[in-house]
């Protein structure tokens, strides 16, 4: 699990520790890598890492607390023959092109081989200035990077794909926003960072060749089955379409609210990416918005999987030129793949409903599908809180409760009377099918990182207390088991989070 940093001891300030950090990125596609290096962090001190990550890379937790391992989290001691690189990538942003967005703030210090032979990015956020950063000054502030640990934490307790955070240091600089703010280095590791935004790049540059070696580093990366495909590039957008679908329906079923769900912050892994303007939603509404900079709504929570299928569509047009010489029959191909994303995100959604609902493994997919689809504009009408629900339920369920006080309980708020019967008829229908409450306390958790206590957490932090955002991280680094204690980390933000918003950090 994450945890706060302990005060260094002698023995950790050895710099005998080798790290191996390989720049595969940079030697195979030189034309997306500008080498680079991280602006220098006057007052390193680390506020947080996360030990079990630290030893999946084969990296001493210990080593990575002295002042050897805090500057390399901060890319100023990287190992010998490292090269570290801004990554060139395209993206649409609320819709519209920015042909070159790169790695404004960020750097990518190289690859290392994890204790499971897995291929992993190290990767920098808020590390300074690079040629992408336009009008931007590169840097991090301590809030929004120690956001992404905790959302990153989360999600990956969840059993979500995400990338991860290895640690956040404090720089001992200040950054520049509404007001002055203690800065921050995030140290992100991920399979890669392949983005929908990388191909878009690609063809932008009419560079065929550049665009079919980043097709062969992708699928040789993460979709080896693609490589023996008759059209790889078309076999890898399948893949993509695939892992995120299953992706995006995951986000739904917890309630997640990514906020940015540009081009250039979709993976071709499927693993989430960039936890800028994110939040857990509380009261169920399609409609939930948390970003400051979302106006119009357009990442709003129900609008998610519509997005996720908006962004392929423009993956398939990068790889037009990979998927046939004749272009009507290219597009038809890329259409026929993108058209498998809906019926491939709704199984994946009701699959996830079923197991929510703890409907046994005969229940007729009809009475299944029925059950979660009409829930759904219940948890609306009723405000009701999101993850807490889906406990009750099973509590309601163990408990064999009368359908009228079930009811009563679930949905608290309803006053309608059609409503309510509403409710009472969803209840019955529901424990007709025998629910098992056991195998729903596996799927669905008790902690989620409630948007009041990670604002409570972030400005403790802010301002040197480490204390609520270490008990933040215990909670939801062990979601789905309740523990003594830590009660008020079940509970719905007061007002179920209205008017919450969240912030970019740039």
């Amino acid at each position: 699990m994450s945890t706060s940093p302990s005060p260094t001891s002698p023995s950790a300030t050895s710099s005998s520790v080798t790290v191996a950090l390989e720049h595969r990125f940079a030697d195979e596609l030189p034309e997306m890598a500008v080498a680079w290096q991280p602006a220098p962090a006057p007052g390193p001190r680390l506020l947080v890492l996360d030990e079990g990550l630290a030893a999946e890379l084969g990296l001493d937790p210990a080593w990575l607390r002295s002042e050897d391992g805090v500057r390399l989290l901060t890319g100023e001691r990287v190992p010998e023959g490292a090269l570290p690189v801004a990554q060139a990538y395209s993206g649409h942003q609320f819709g519209g092109l920015s042909p070159r967005l790169g790695d404004g703030r960020a750097l990518l210090l190289g690859e290392l081989v994890d204790r499971h032979g897995r291929l992993r990015d190290l990767h920098l956020k808020g590390s300074g200035r690079t040629p992408f950063a336009r009008a931007g000054d590169g840097l991090a502030a301590v809030g929004p990077m120690l956001r992404e640990h905790v959302v990153a934490t989360a999600m990956h307790a969840l059993g979500i794909p995400t990338t991860r955070s290895l640690g956040v240091v404090a720089t001992g600089r200040q950054v520049r926003r509404e007001t002055w703010l203690p800065g921050a280095v995030l140290a992100r590791v991920a399979s890669s960072h392949l983005r929908v935004g990388s191909f878009q790049y690609a063809a932008l540059t009419r560079d065929d060749d550049l665009l079919r070696r980043l097709v062969d580093v992708a699928v040789r990366r993460h979709h080896p089955q693609a490589a023996d495909a008759p059209r790889p590039a078309l076999a890898l957008l399948e893949a993509v379409v695939a892992v995120q679908a299953d992706l995006v329906a995951r986000w739904m079923l917890v309630g997640f609210v990514h906020g940015v769900m540009n081009t250039d912050n979709m993976t071709v892994s499927g693993e989430t990416i960039d936890y800028g303007p994110c939040a857990f939603m509380e009261a169920f509404d399609p409609g939930t918005v948390y970003s400051s900079i979302d106006t119009g709504g357009r990442y709003a929570y129900g609008n998610q999987p519509v997005v996720a299928a908006w962004d392929l569509a423009r993956l398939a047009e990068a790889l037009l030129p990979l998927l046939g010489d004749d272009e009507d029959e290219a597009v038809a191909a890329a259409t026929a793949v993108l058209d498998g994303f809906r019926a491939r995100y709704a199984a994946a959604w009701h699959a996830g409903m079923r197991a929510k609902l703890g409907l046994p493994a005969g229940t007729d997919d009809g009475v299944a599908g029925a059950l979660a689809e009409d829930l759904l504009p219940l948890l609306q009408a009723g405000r009701v809180d999101h993850t807490s629900f889906y406990r009750r339920l099973a509590d309601v369920g163990r408990a064999g409760s009368p359908v009228v006080v079930a009811a009563a309980t679930l949905f608290p708020a309803l006053e309608d009377a059609d409503a309510v019967a509403g409710a009472q008829a969803w209840v019955s229908r529901w424990q007709a099918t025998g629910p098992d409450a056991e195998a729903m306390d596996r799927v669905n958790p008790v902690y989620v990182p409630r948007n009041a206590l990670v604002e409570e957490a972030l400005d403790a932090a802010t301002a040197g207390d480490l204390g609520p955002l270490t008990t933040l991280l215990e909670a939801v680094s062990s979601p789905f088991d309740r523990r003594a204690g830590l009660e008020r980390y079940e509970l719905p933000s007061p007002g179920g989070a209205d008017g919450y918003v969240t912030f970019c950090g740039t």
